[in-house]
């Protein structure tokens, strides 16, 4: 194997994360994108939610925070921002950290006149979906070897119409950039073919849409504590591995009880104390397309540790078993 198809002497996580795909060891440019190891962000969009919003939070959230939030806002919303961000940084900065899969909810705000949609989570981003696109087709431009996983999903207060306007917008923005379904997915048959963007879409026009693929299945634990969490996906592993794309979700979920209990806290204070655990716990995982191996691994705030270059090291197992 040559230096020219990308060979690593030594670990994969020691690599430029920002192109991470572009200096794989050739070995693995055959392997299906769905056996590889890929870090993915949770609620990717998070880092623009509207501090200003006076909309109430989404129907998504706990009757009672509905209810407190609709009497109490100005005592309320700043627990629901401390527990609704996710991500702190742009979703250019994710991918140059080497993120590849990115978790997005769509809504539209409610008594909104316009078109325009945002992300949501418990409350609305300052952003626009199309404004985020367009970012992101801008950071690919750049890096036109490395393939990037969107998931569309959840689509709050989204009609026909405004799903057709959601796809008319990615076919503006990344035009033949898009991965039809009849695609082999392999970096290298991607690249040979110029193909650089997989939308996933929760929805059931999928089905008439050769570029959306179906909904990626997304473990969650719906846990709060890192041990719990992982002692349920041990439980699932034994007994679950998606044909395709799937993702293990190693974000940790609180509920209404958990705040109130926790008032001096944050999301992100919760993520950093359980870090330790949970990196550890990835690290022992393996990719692959046998029962028990993983394939994109998502979580909270992956900026703020060695996430990233974990999840991608993991990549060095299949290397090995191709020796």
């Amino acid at each position: 194997m040559s230096a020219a198809c990308g060979e690593s002497e030594g670990s994969l996580a020691e690599m430029p994360m920002e192109s991470w795909m572009a200096h794989l060891p050739c070995a693995l440019w055959d392997t299906p994108l769905h056996h590889l190891a890929i870090p993915g962000s949770h609620n990717a969009i998070t880092y623009c939610l509207d501090m200003n919003d006076r909309s109430p939070v989404d129907l998504t959230q706990p009757d009672m925070l509905q209810k407190l939030d609709k009497y109490m806002k100005p005592l309320i919303r700043p627990y629901v921002y401390k527990w609704a961000i996710t991500q702190e940084y742009t979703i250019k900065r994710q991918l140059d950290c080497g993120v590849r899969y990115c978790d997005l909810r769509i809504a539209r705000r409610p008594n909104d006149s316009s078109t325009d949609l945002y992300f949501y989570h418990g409350v609305y981003t300052t952003l626009t979906v199309e404004t985020v696109l367009t970012e992101i087709n801008e950071w690919m431009d750049a890096h036109p070897k490395e393939v990037v996983i969107l998931s569309f999903s959840h689509f709050l207060g989204l009609n026909p119409e405004l799903h057709g306007l959601l796809l008319t917008t990615l076919h503006n923005i990344f035009t033949s950039k898009l991965c039809p379904k009849t695609e082999v997915l392999t970096l290298r048959n991607l690249w040979r073919s110029g193909f650089s963007v997989i939308v996933s879409y929760e929805h059931s026009i999928t089905s008439c849409h050769s570029e959306l693929w179906p909904h990626i299945p997304y473990w969650w634990a719906n846990k709060c504590k890192a041990e719990a969490l992982i002692e349920a996906f041990e439980h699932r592993k034994k007994h679950d591995r998606p044909e395709g794309f799937f993702v293990t979700g190693i974000n940790l979920t609180v509920d209404l009880k958990y705040i109130c209990t926790h008032p001096t806290e944050s999301l992100k204070d919760l993520v950093m104390s359980t870090n330790p655990t949970l990196m550890s716990w990835v690290e022992e995982q393996s990719p692959g397309s046998k029962l028990g191996t993983v394939n994109i691994v998502a979580g909270d705030f992956i900026t703020e540790s060695h996430f990233v270059p974990t999840v991608v090291a993991l990549n060095q197992k299949l290397l090995k078993r191709s020796l």
